[in-house]
């Protein structure tokens, strides 16, 4: 398993990913993305900024997530506990259905952590819908704290936290 920077010809294999995400939650009752978001300018704009990685293997894209600064106003009303310089957020992780229960989201995670960590990033944060029951179990196994809720278009995210300096080295 690869994970590299996405390039521009990766857009068509991350929509697909995407697409196939969303049928699959919709099909569990999660009615988190859709049609509107995450859309085709949102990842053209990611893959652009260089912010957009994906693992793959055999060529083939399996997982993706985007990396970067950016933090949702709604991010304001958080009781954060870290507040360092830089802060990483993770947006949008995702591993096609036909790849999940391999690992893949953990490695990216992982690898999420690993690229804070050697851009000297103080904590990191992110969102997970409360009715991905999945997803908040991945990042609250991965010692990821819960700090608050915010309010987006679908629903309620519970937002995440981790601090470089008060877990274990990740390897």
């Amino acid at each position: 398993m690869e994970i590299r920077l996405a390039q521009l010809d990766d857009k068509k294999a991350i929509l697909s990913i995407i697409k196939n995400v969303v049928i699959d939650m919709s099909s569990q009752g999660i009615d988190q993305w859709d049609q509107i978001y995450p859309n085709e300018e949102v990842v053209t704009e990611d893959i652009l900024d260089g912010e957009v990685f994906v693992a793959s293997e055999n060529t083939v894209i399996k997982g993706v997530v985007t990396l970067n600064e950016y933090q949702d106003e709604e991010y304001e009303t958080i009781p954060w506990k870290y507040n360092g310089d830089k802060i990483l957020v993770i947006h949008r992780l995702c591993v096609d259905p036909k790849f999940q229960g391999a690992g893949i989201a953990t490695k990216l995670l992982n690898f999420a952590e690993q690229f804070g960590k050697q851009n000297n990033y103080s904590a990191i944060r992110l969102d997970s819908f409360t009715e991905n029951k999945g997803a908040c179990r991945l990042y609250e196994k991965h010692g990821y704290e819960k700090r608050g809720f915010v309010t987006f278009r679908k629903g309620d995210f519970i937002c995440f936290e981790k601090n470089y300096k008060t877990h274990k080295e990740i390897l």
